[in-house]
């Protein structure tokens, strides 16, 4: 009797593991199931005035992202992590300032004028755990498709940095005269046919992509080399925009297009800017990528994944004003320290999403913590020390709480420095004299007004919440030329010299 009970309750016992075990499982794969798709948009050299969810009056035509915009949350505060490219897609890898891993300008870049530029890394480093990793590592299918630049060597491109599949990226930052035409000559990318346009391309690999991934949970990262130079587009879709702005009485060369910038380049020169948008081959290109988002967000509904996909579309840098476009009345534009330089469309759509707008003042090293909030992932608070996951605001909840936004330049793109925002102060500090420059972006958010010889108590306290940032992060400053040193914060006691 004693023996026939054990018994039972043993195979009790292991009926109730083997059950647990099986919802164990079932709760598993319905929760895999259940995990949503990212799809993150990343375009290059796009302005934030460039859109027209952003700038109801842009000459350019944008309806697929200004419903993307519509249907989800717009940060009118938006910012790229830093006004060039290479820096800022480190920082939506890693979530990091770019200066914490010394990639502070493009990778490539040889600046120097009055000083030399820092030093920098020209290579995302493989120890960091890039976003690609981290859901990689939670079972999704990842996908890289555009352009990468963060690397000079295949070592350093997208499959060893926890991409599954990678199209068209590479060490290139664009896609070279005639590159936006095949042949692309392109090693990851093989060539269409003769003509083929490199944007529709890229749209058609993604969208393919999408189709093979849909039975599992995926990250597509589409990373256009539009709107990049060379200014390159179908010839229909240009004569499209030289007829609408012949019909608009907009001018699209000449004088007449330029304003003056207030500053001056390395030869003591003043910088013009374009005051206002009328470029058609730019426009033509705007329009491409426009296109082509739409096409992936279709093809997410053709495959009724559209419900259970985040949506993510930013730029990496401001637009660039001295050619193509304008951000007027934004301030400046690529490389620029000013509003224009790093102010960025800035879009998340989550499924089922109602569309509003946020002015939080967000970046994109946010991005990486947002994506495993959302997606219902673990944090990894040692790999994104620098940003904060918005989940709290795109779910109608308060913002999470941020000292201040922080950005390190030390090139010469335009000039070299450094920036605080805090709240709606805004300081600026130019690292070859140290002089600094002072706004209040609520009341001045075209950066007209300098407050600096007003307000110099709070220029000292920002200037030391930034030397503070600075110092902890580990950056490096210019370096000298023809003995002559530059300025340094009050903490270095010497100047880098290499």
């Amino acid at each position: 009797m004693i023996f026939v009970t054990k018994f039972l309750a043993d195979s009790l016992n292991m009926c109730s593991r083997l059950l647990a075990g099986l919802i164990l499982l079932t709760s598993s794969v319905l929760f895999a199931a259940e995990r949503p798709n990212i799809v993150f948009f990343l375009v290059d050299d796009l302005g934030v005035m460039d859109i027209g969810a952003n700038n109801p009056n842009t000459f350019y035509e944008t309806p697929n992202v200004d419903r993307l915009a519509k249907e989800g949350v717009r940060f009118t505060n938006g910012y790229a992590a830093c006004s060039v490219c290479s820096p800022t897609r480190f920082s939506i890898m890693t979530g990091k300032y770019p200066a914490r891993g010394a990639c502070t300008n493009w990778f490539g870049a040889n600046d120097a004028a009055r000083f030399r530029g820092a030093e920098y890394n020209d290579r995302m480093p493989l120890n960091e755990i890039t976003l690609a990793e981290a859901f990689k590592e939670a079972g999704y299918k990842t996908i890289y498709v555009g352009k990468w630049h963060l690397g000079p060597t295949e070592e350093f491109w997208p499959k060893n940095q926890g991409f599954d599949v990678n199209i068209g990226g590479w060490s290139r930052g664009n896609p070279g005269q005639g590159g936006y035409f095949s042949p692309y000559n392109n090693p990851k990318l093989p060539d269409g046919p003769d003509g083929e346009y490199l944007t529709d391309r890229l749209a058609k690999e993604a969208v393919q992509q999408i189709r093979e991934a849909k039975d599992s949970p995926f990250l597509l990262y589409f990373a256009f080399y539009q709107v990049h130079t060379p200014l390159l587009a179908p010839e229909p879709l240009i004569e499209k925009y030289r007829a609408k702005a012949e019909r608009l009485h907009l001018p699209t060369g000449g004088k007449e297009i330029l304003a003056a910038s207030g500053e001056q380049n390395a030869n003591g020169k003043p910088i013009q800017i374009r005051k206002i948008q009328s470029h058609p081959v730019y426009a033509a290109m705007v329009e491409s990528m426009d296109t082509a988002v739409g096409k992936v967000i279709d093809s997410l509904r053709e495959e009724k994944l559209l419900d259970n996909t985040i949506i993510c579309f930013v730029s990496d840098n401001g637009g660039q004003v001295n050619g193509p476009t304008s951000n007027l009345p934004i301030r400046a534009g690529k490389s620029w320290l000013y509003e224009g330089g790093h102010r960025v469309p800035y879009i998340i759509r989550l499924p089922h999403g109602k569309g509003s707008v946020s002015d939080v003042p967000v970046i994109t090293n946010d991005f990486y913590p947002t994506l495993l909030d959302l997606a219902g992932l673990p944090l990894k608070p040692k790999q994104h020390l620098d940003g904060i996951s918005l989940k709290p605001i795109l779910e109608g909840g308060a913002a999470p709480k941020r000292d201040a936004l922080y950005w390190h330049y030390p090139h010469y793109g335009a000039f070299p420095g450094g920036v605080i925002r805090k709240d709606d102060w805004k300081l600026i500090r130019r690292y070859e004299d140290g002089r600094t420059e002072l706004y209040h972006l609520k009341d001045d958010p075209f950066e007209e007004n300098d407050l600096a010889d007003k307000e110099p108590e709070r220029v000292k306290q920002l200037a030391e919440e930034h030397n503070q940032w600075l110092q902890s992060v580990g950056a490096r400053f210019l370096r000298e030329k023809n003995g002559s040193e530059p300025w340094l914060p009050p903490y270095k006691n010497e100047t880098i010299k290499k």
